[in-house]
């Protein structure tokens, strides 16, 4: 559920921490790990902080599970979690497209921390109880790897490693039209629009995002589309394809970000999270995992023509 309050004079000097439980009703420890996941903003940036002092006039906005969400966290292993990667502090998922993360918003189970419950049960006193193990989030049309702490060592040093950026995450995505620039660079920030709560949108009050892109193939036939490696920089929600329709480019198949045409019918986003590469977040070492792209993404672009390059 999400909330958004203006601090009033009379809890001016409160500690933020106190004023998210105020609002939302949840505990000490809920409200510790929602503002530790990056689920409460002031002014627009991500408190991290909890001792925080608010003023009066201050804009809070919180992102918080809905009513009764961590009570609906019964293991289901009716929920297939395929794995690519499995050790005592880590996981690896190869997400299937269709799969939710966590439980939320019209989505109270089913989802892939209900199979993760069933198998590795440990995890739920892992990072944040409302999607407990999950330190990084796929979008729903979204398949691909995913990182999934056993360990709270495991989800520190993780959650550290990517706001550092430290972790390497690649995608593959295709784009209508023919993006021109080889390979390019798109730094816009990314935050909430004010009309649609469920959409993000490039806005200069918004949190710093940075997409890298590489053109792999252009396409002509039947339509005009291009085939890109996105690299992220930052990990903002929607990130890739609203920069990629930032610069006129939207990924097809997106129902959200005006990507759905009826020249080229996709049933979902084209986007794949194709590569990961960290440093294990205990032991060290390099890893470095990858995942082909799915038959129903390599069937649409056994659809396509390449274009002709002058």
């Amino acid at each position: 559920m999400r909330y958004e309050e203006v601090v009033p004079e009379v809890l001016a000097g409160e500690r933020v921490d106190r004023v998210v439980a105020m609002v939302t009703g949840l505990s000490r420890a809920e409200v510790a790990a929602l503002v530790d996941g990056g689920g409460v903003t002031l002014q627009g940036r991500t408190v991290t902080t909890r001792s925080q002092r608010l003023s009066a006039g201050d804009r809070l906005e919180i992102e918080a599970p809905e009513a009764g969400a961590l009570a609906s966290l019964a293991p289901d292993p009716s929920v297939l979690v395929p794995l690519v990667h499995e050790d005592e502090h880590l996981l690896v998922v190869d997400k299937p497209a269709g799969l939710v993360v966590h439980p939320g918003a019209g989505q109270p189970a089913g989802t892939l921390v209900h199979g993760l419950l069933a198998r590795f049960p440990e995890i739920a006193a892992v990072g944040d109880p409302s999607r407990p193990g999950i330190v990084h989030r796929l979008d729903k049309g979204t398949s691909g790897l995913l990182l999934v702490a056993r360990t709270q060592a495991a989800y520190d040093a993780l959650v550290a490693a990517l706001s550092s950026r430290a972790v390497h995450r690649r995608y593959r995505a295709l784009a209508w039209g023919h993006v021109e620039a080889p390979r390019g660079l798109i730094d816009a920030p990314i935050g909430r629009s004010a009309r649609l709560a469920t959409r993000m949108t490039v806005d200069e009050r918004g949190k710093e995002a940075r997409t890298r892109y590489e053109v792999l193939a252009r396409y002509d036939e039947p339509v005009a589309v291009t085939e890109l490696a996105c690299e992220l920089e930052t990990g903002r929600t929607h990130q890739i394809r609203v920069h990629l329709r930032s610069i006129g480019h939207a990924v097809v198949g997106d129902p959200q970000y005006d990507g759905v045409r009826e020249s080229l019918p996709v049933g979902r986003p084209f986007l794949h999270a194709e590569r990961l590469g960290l440093e294990h977040p205990v032991h060290g070492g390099a890893l470095t995992f990858s995942s082909p792209l799915p038959a129903d993404l390599t069937e649409v672009l056994g659809r396509l023509t390449r274009a002709t390059e002058s």
